[in-house]
């Protein structure tokens, strides 16, 4: 996974490459099972990418360069104590990753869950600090498409 420093959520590359290889299909109490485990998890994911993102804004600030440039192999380079952060990030997003689930976005907090809705395959879709999955959108569409569960009560949720 590569890594760029000009958002804290990094460049999540292996998303599309997840969902080809997830053959799971959630049902909705199946994804929502996963959600304690993933607020624990998306917490320990946001946290080492923020103290990742501010290593490499110290590099780019100590060196002149522009943030936008600086990958975790230049800070690797430069700061090889960085190492623990990167394998950090990388072990959570695995674990994101193999409990079928796509990770979308880590400074939003989002996850999507391959699923079907009458037929058609589409995304359940949770963001970190919501308390169950209420929401759902077409592949093709992303978090601005999310359209509420049919039959879910109206709960509170980050929007």
């Amino acid at each position: 996974m590569r890594i760029c420093a000009s958002t804290p959520s990094g460049e999540v590359d292996s998303i599309a490459r997840a969902m080809a290889r997830s053959e799971k299909r959630f049902r909705v109490d199946e994804a929502n099972a996963t959600v304690p485990r993933l607020q624990l998890l998306m917490e320990r994911l946001q946290r080492a990418a923020l103290r990742l993102h501010e290593e490499m804004q110290r590099l780019a600030e100590e060196t002149g360069g522009s943030l936008a440039r600086v990958t975790t192999d230049d800070l690797l380079r430069h700061r090889p104590a960085a190492r623990a952060l990167v394998a950090e990030v990388e072990a959570v997003v695995q674990a994101i990753e193999e409990s079928g689930a796509v990770l979308k976005d880590i400074q939003l907090g989002l996850v999507d869950f391959p699923a079907e809705l009458d037929g058609e395959a589409i995304y359940l879709c949770w963001q970190f600090g919501e308390p169950e999955i209420g929401f759902w959108h077409a592949v093709g569409e992303g978090f601005a498409g999310r359209q509420p569960l049919p039959g879910r009560t109206r709960l509170r949720y980050l929007q």
